[in-house]
């Protein structure tokens, strides 16, 4: 069955899971279980996420898009998600870079080699219906970058979609690579790459990994954006999802991440250290 849109939850719980996971964010320390009821649709779940963000020391400065899986698809009656990037967790790389991945011990993180998309102009603040083509036309860069897919709660994948939304659509950092300058012109299809994670290739894909390619979560990422009153503008980024799965990651572990034809991205993940909120503002 599917969740009533209309559906809602009292504000103060919304509050008081979001202050939960963002303590524990803040002071890099994993969280034992779910920090109460799970959320029953996905506009609960971006409710806590809403007051997550309004809680969190520091701006957005884009969203990550993830693909919901198949099984989950009925119930929650969209097919991706969305979450916040952080202007102190969105980093560009420099030639031969080494990206470092901060890992709460505990809980949840994986590399993920994801197409980013950098907006090249605002998105209307009340349109809602964005079509890929239409969203390309507000696309600026694209660009080949890594997403740390990271939690506090080690089985937010596990407890589902909704979950995921609700602690920032499970985003810990995302890393930008160089500019794909002649994305317009290229088949998709042509996109491949693959992850490794200590010497091991963990995973193969592209572009069209999954379905709609990197142009279909830009526009999701421009409908629901609009939707929950977050409208997308100008510089921000839009990582469109895992282009070769989800791949799990300790600290002390390293990644490499090959665009074929287009460069290799490196990262190495480290223990996460506490933050003080004075640091991200």
């Amino acid at each position: 069955m599917k969740p009533n849109p209309a559906a809602s939850e009292p504000l103060e719980l919304s509050r008081e899971i979001a202050a939960h996971f963002v303590a524990a964010r803040l002071a890099a320390q994993a969280l034992p279980g779910y920090p109460g009821p799970l959320p029953q649709s996905l506009d609960a779940a971006y409710a806590r996420q809403d007051a997550a963000i309004a809680l969190w020391p520091d701006r957005v400065a884009g969203w990550k898009v993830g693909r919901i899986p198949d099984v989950w698809l009925e119930r929650m009656g969209e097919d991706r998600i969305m979450g916040p990037v952080f202007a102190h967790r969105l980093h560009t790389l420099t030639a031969d870079q080494i990206a470092e991945l901060p890992v709460i011990a505990g809980g949840f993180a994986a590399v993920e080699a994801e197409y980013v998309f950098v907006l090249g102009a605002d998105a209307p603040i009340d349109k809602t219906d964005f079509t890929p083509q239409q969203a390309a036309e507000l696309a600026g860069e694209l660009r080949i970058g890594i997403e740390l897919a990271g939690s506090p709660l080690a089985t937010i994948n596990e407890l589902g979609p909704a979950v995921v939304v609700s602690d920032f659509g499970n985003n810990a950092a995302v890393f930008l690579g160089p500019v794909i300058g002649d994305w317009r012109e290229r088949s998709w299809d042509s996109l491949v790459c693959a992850t490794w994670v200590e010497g091991m290739q963990v995973g193969r894909g592209g572009a069209l990994h999954l379905p709609g390619g990197p142009l279909a979560a830009l526009a999701f990422a421009l409908n629901r954006g609009a939707r929950r009153g977050h409208p997308l503008k100008a510089g921000m980024i839009v990582s469109t999802g895992a282009a070769t799965g989800i791949h799990d990651i300790l600290a002390g572990q390293s990644s490499r991440l090959v665009f074929d034809g287009l460069g290799e991205l490196h990262c190495h993940a480290v223990p996460a250290t506490a933050t003080a909120k004075e640091q991200l503002r």
